[in-house]
């Protein structure tokens, strides 16, 4: 039965620990053994936490006891390497804090506990959850399942890698400016990125700043995504962002109760895109409008206005090079990676650029708030390209030379504005490399989205299927 609990959803593993069909600890032990058995190859895997068994045994105690079960109940879950996990080890991917021991769990940590889950393991992440592959000087490098040769992704790639392996059914990840979503559509998982603010960021590094971070469930279904969300969001007292969680309808199974309005785009204002992730997102939208739903072609001038990818750039270099200097400060070269180099090394934004980028920032907002008064969403692609091969800085995309940062194109106008984002797939290269599209909400319509992505679930020509390892 090993294959059925390493590749069943974690909305499945609750019924079947449910019902006694399966014990936690088999659960467990099952990923653990998978963990062994494949995680050489693919270095997702930073932590293994030590009282996963211990969990799983008092989770099955509970079940035989009869006793109220949380939804999550007995379900194990990994967690990216730089939210905090109390009593296991949290090092952000440096050296600096190689061995660091966090006392208390991240909220998110925290409520998944609360409903029952199991932390299992920690997962890798670049060197302070910065840049778009998984690559550290204290646990090296993740490996893409579906290709070793390429990446999972950043700065989620460990978490992404290890839901796709059959590794952990559920994790947590973060999104600066992809990175819940770029992982997810290079290894062919779903993942939620909410609104700003919905999932509080408590015991997450760095504590400031905070305006364009987020915290977000990835996982192998959308049932999954809207299971966890559910339980994540709202605020807690302690992150001065997070906000009140409004009714939450996940939608799941129903149809709309009157016809939604969904555009769909992949240029102008991202930049260059792949003739094949183009037509998944085409075929995507088109699939959407075979179930009732009106869907045409959109562009949004705003973003062909201010590219927002050199908006975010202007903005987080000033904010976030502060961080980076406390974090580094004493500290010897051969402490720090190349990110952290390439960070405090880039040139500080000029205040009337910084300005700029604010006014262009806001005329973003505008712009999305502009487009959602005439639809209920928006379907892009979630990266330009398939996984690409390790340590790749340039890219060639439908004829024009970009470097790596175009990636974050279609992804970071949702960090910058705070709008919610879904990465789910819904193609395969002529590589057979997943390819996933992004469906993004109004502020605060992530059952909006839940539901659109429900619809395009069920009819997607790439449901199931698991990476050959």
């Amino acid at each position: 039965m090993s294959d059925d609990v390493f590749f069943s959803d974690a909305t499945r593993l609750a019924e079947l620990i449910r019902t006694r069909e399966v014990s936690p600890v088999e659960v467990v032990q099952t990923h653990l053994d998978r963990i062994a058995a494949v995680d050489p190859k693919i270095n997702a895997i930073v932590t293994i936490a030590g009282g996963a068994l211990d969990a799983a045994k008092a989770a099955e105690a509970a079940v035989l006891a009869g006793e109220e079960l949380g939804p999550l109940h007995g379900v194990p879950f990994t967690a990216k390497d730089s939210i905090d996990t109390a009593g296991v080890m949290t090092q952000r991917g440096s050296p600096i804090f190689k061995g660091r021991i966090p006392d208390m769990d991240a909220t998110s940590v925290a409520r998944l506990k609360k409903a029952g889950g199991i932390l299992l393991a920690k997962t890798n992440l670049p060197e302070f959850s910065y840049w778009i592959e998984s690559d550290n000087l204290l646990s090296g490098r993740s490996n893409n399942p579906w290709d070793q040769e390429r990446t999972p992704g950043g700065s989620s790639g460990g978490e992404s890698a290890a839901i796709a392996a059959g590794m952990s059914p559920l994790g947590l990840g973060t999104d600066l400016a992809i990175s819940v979503r770029g992982p997810a559509a290079q290894t062919g998982i779903v993942s939620l990125k909410a609104t700003h603010g919905r999932v509080p960021m408590t015991g997450i590094w760095p504590r400031a700043p905070r305006r364009f971070w987020h915290v977000g469930p990835m996982a192998r279904s959308i049932r999954d995504l809207a299971l966890a969300f559910s339980q994540l969001s709202g605020p807690d007292g302690h992150d001065a962002f997070s906000t009140s969680a409004a009714r939450f309808d996940a939608g799941v199974g129903r149809q709309p109760y009157r016809q939604l309005r969904v555009g769909w785009m992949v240029e102008p204002g991202f930049g260059p895109v792949d003739p094949e992730v183009a037509a998944t997102v085409k075929a995507a939208a088109e699939a959407l409008a075979t179930l009732g739903i009106h869907v045409e072609q959109v562009r949004i001038p705003a973003l062909e206005r201010d590219f927002a990818l050199d908006v975010f750039n202007k903005l987080h270099v000033m904010e976030m090079k502060p961080a980076f200097r406390m974090a580094t400060a004493g500290r010897r070269d051969d402490e720090l990676y190349k990110m952290a180099k390439t960070m405090l090394s880039l040139p500080d934004t000029s205040m009337d650029d910084f300005i700029e980028a604010e006014q262009a920032a806001e005329r973003l907002r505008d712009g999305y708030a502009e487009y959602f008064r005439g639809y209920d969403a928006l379907i892009t692609h979630v990266l330009p390209i398939p996984a690409h091969k390790h340590g790749q800085d340039e890219f060639v995309i439908n004829g024009q030379k970009v470097d790596a940062t175009y990636l974050q194109g279609a992804t970071v106008p949702l960090n910058i504005t705070g709008l919610p984002g879904i990465a789910m797939r819904f193609g395969t290269s002529n590589e057979g490399l997943p390819i996933n599209v992004q469906i993004v909400g109004s502020w605060f319509a992530e059952s909006t989205i839940l539901q659109l992505a429900t619809l395009l679930e069920g009819v997607s020509p790439v449901r199931g299927g698991h990476p050959t390892l």
